[in-house]
């Protein structure tokens, strides 16, 4: 991998044989665990300038090029997460000269107060190819990383570090876009068919970027409610308004006479004997869907390198290996300008492990066939410099393939994603993927994603519990492997039911090997016995965090909130009661208060009737709020591992509905004008 400094290029052919299609991250941390910045392309003639508003490619127009550019969104890292970007270069359209890769942030913040900001470029196996450090970004809301260029029929990238303080609105002006801040916004949902209008506030902290839309008459609804005659010349410019169509949370009345009336699914589950047919069933389900569902199924490929183009899948192929053929559970074909992107999938439900043997096989037969990749399918969670499975790649082969996992967590995450937040462009598109979520979610269908914490989970915790467990046992990096799984997942699922990003905190420093970090949180938990892990989620005013004592047994919930800087500090432990009014009772509160002072703490019950029980007794500063649920861990029906599993899903579940939920609610009714804190008299 070459290092790269502020304004050196480097020709990409000569650091890899396969660079039509590459990856690139921009990645960067936040010192305060919050903060975020969202990814932008441009691409440009050979005049500098935009063809037209539709090669602005951002969050809200995430496919530019006709296809050749996918914004791939984020993925969680060691130190946070990364935003990823998809090119397919030898698709890029020929007027365009140079593409742009920049980031934006908004409501004051500035790229300066971020860490490690850096841009990571790949070839289509994943090799790194060049790394750019950003050593100092400066007070600006807008930053140009880097740039990817034609020069004599060859593609070159060059590292630009540019600020831009008039934020992504002054960046993209100057390239040409023609920047409309007016928005409005169109999302149909209440069930197929059926669609309402709601305007979008306008202020809100995205409105003022533009959607890009290919130029069109602008049509509006008169006050009768009929389409008015399209103003005279002006063309369309990028809005924000965007039209999508959801799905609601819950389902109208049923028409059923009863409980027993079971309603028609599209993907029944009943006739499921056994473990292959449950793998035979799923992946036809799932890769019929992906090609009937372009949103969908874009979005699960384009992080494999896989160009937009027209999606063809199959199942059950014989492919020629040896004296017997081998049979993928699929297959996945996409078709760009007369080109073949193809990938082998093997999929596996249940608890049931993927085979060396069988993806070694694929990737054989990959490589002489001269397909792209081997996905790997399964319940299981892969982890950054963890392997599920142990491949051998050759060296010798031009040809290199791809080898990638998806969990059904993920899968599921993706479709949520989709029909209750961010919208299809059909009611029958979002009507398939809610049956694809349905046959997911069954009991009966094997996809259930992480469930066992594995084969060293109880020797380890009788380990704690008799105080065996030593420094170094292997088992116990097995249970952090684990547990990473099990954190990664719990942020998939609770990040698809809230439709915002939820992702793991890792305080380790950038660059550190992901095997020595899991060494030494396993020697911790030899010593103290205890799993801790951080989530950050977006628009929640703190880090959640989760420890599982296995020697008490416990379960903590807790979040770490600041206090109000306005008002005495009664006005703000009444404020914060007020607040938690709907919380639960047994709720624990402690204040914080500077320094490594402890301050008072109790239940809610108590302190509802008494709120200057929170004020330190010499009069000291606050400087916030730890509250924290405990829940005992569960042994009840099933494994040890999977009632493990279930408690934690429900500790978490628990926690943000009946206490974080309740932080936002109150908070966002008094930003909005509404409820008003009385003072102390």
């Amino acid at each position: 991998m070459q290092k790269m400094v502020k304004g050196a290029n480097v020709g990409l052919a000569a650091l890899s044989d396969d660079v039509g299609s590459v990856m690139m991250s921009l990645g960067w941390s936040s010192p305060t665990g919050e903060g975020d910045a969202d990814v932008s392309v441009l691409l440009l003639d050979g005049n500098g300038k935009v063809r037209s508003d539709a090669d602005f490619c951002f969050y809200n127009n995430p496919v530019a090029g006709n296809g050749s550019v996918q914004l791939l969104g984020k993925t969680p890292t060691a130190d946070g997460n990364e935003d990823r970007i998809s090119f397919d270069l030898d698709a890029v359209p020929a007027e365009v000269e140079r593409i742009v890769v920049a980031a934006s942030r908004y409501g004051g913040s500035r790229f300066g107060d971020l860490n490690d900001l850096h841009l990571t470029l790949a070839d289509s196996a994943g090799d790194s190819l060049v790394q750019f450090s950003v050593e100092d970004a400066g007070a600006v809301s807008a930053f140009i990383f880097g740039e990817l260029y034609r020069r004599t029929g060859e593609w070159k990238f060059r590292a630009v570090g540019q600020g831009y303080a008039s934020g992504l609105g002054g960046l993209a002006t100057d390239f040409g876009v023609d920047v409309d801040d007016d928005a409005e916004e169109e999302t149909a949902g209440e069930q197929p068919g059926q669609q309402e209008r709601r305007e979008e506030p306008k202020g809100a902290p995205r409105a003022s970027v533009p959607a890009p839309r290919a130029p069109e008459p602008t049509v509006v609804a008169d006050g009768g409610g009929e389409a008015a005659a399209p103003g005279p010349s002006r063309p369309a410019r990028p809005r924000t308004a965007k039209k999508k169509v959801t799905l609601p949370r819950t389902a109208k009345k049923s028409l059923a006479e009863n409980d027993s009336w079971r309603t028609a699914r599209l993907f029944p589950l009943s006739a499921l004997k056994n473990d292959r047919e449950r793998e035979t069933r799923a992946t036809s389900v799932l890769l019929s869907v992906m090609t009937q569902v372009p949103e969908f199924g874009r979005r699960l490929t384009a992080g494999f390198g896989a160009p937009a183009g027209r999606m063809e899948t199959f199942t059950e192929v014989s492919l020629p290996h040896g004296d017997t053929p081998r049979r993928p559970d699929g297959v996945i074909r996409v078709e760009r300008a007369g080109k073949l992107w193809t990938a082998l999938v093997e999929t596996k439900t249940n608890g049931n492990a993927l085979k060396a043997d069988q993806v070694q096989a694929y990737m054989d037969i990959a490589a002489r066939r001269g397909y792209e990749s081997v996905i790997t399918l399964s319940n299981d969670v892969a982890l950054e410099g963890s392997s599920l499975v142990d491949v051998r790649v050759d060296g010798r082969r031009k040809h290199k393939v791809a080898l990638w996992h998806l969990s059904w967590a993920e899968v599921a995450h993706q479709a949520q994603m989709l029909i209750r937040h961010e919208g299809v462009g059909t009611a029958p598109h979002a009507w398939l993927l809610q049956e694809l979520l349905h046959y997911l979610q069954h009991e009966h269908s094997g996809c259930h994603g992480f469930q066992n914490m594995g084969a060293a989970w109880v020797p380890v915790r009788k380990g704690i519990d008799d105080e065996t467990l030593c420094q170094g046992d292997p088992r116990a990096t097995e249970v952090i492997e684990s547990w990473e799984k099990l954190i990664r997942q719990v942020c998939l699922r609770l990040g698809g039911e809230l439709g915002q990003k939820v992702l793991p905190v890792q305080r380790a420093k950038r660059g550190a090997d992901p095997r020595a970090r899991r060494a030494d949180l396993a020697d911790r938990l030899c010593t103290h016995g205890r799993l801790d892990a951080e989530l950050r989620i977006e628009g929640t005013p703190g880090i959640l965090a989760i420890a599982a004592d296995l020697r008490t047994g416990k379960l903590r919930t807790s979040i770490e909130v600041p206090a109000s800087e306005q008002g005495y500090p009664l006005s703000r432990a009444k404020r914060l009661i007020r607040q938690l009014a709907s919380a639960p009772a047994d709720l624990h509160i402690e204040t914080l208060v500077p320094g490594d002072g402890v301050g008072p703490r109790g239940t809610l019950e108590r302190l509802r009737p008494e709120p200057a029980d929170l004020l330190p007794r010499d009069g000291g500063e606050i400087a916030g709020f730890r509250l924290s649920l405990f829940k005992g861990m569960r042994n009840g029906r099933g494994s040890a591992e999977s009632g493990f599993i279930r408690s934690v899903d429900d500790a978490v579940d628990r926690f943000h509905a009946l206490v974080i939920a309740q932080l936002e609610t109150r908070g966002a009714r008094r930003s909005g004008g509404g409820e008003r804190p009385p003072s102390d008299p």
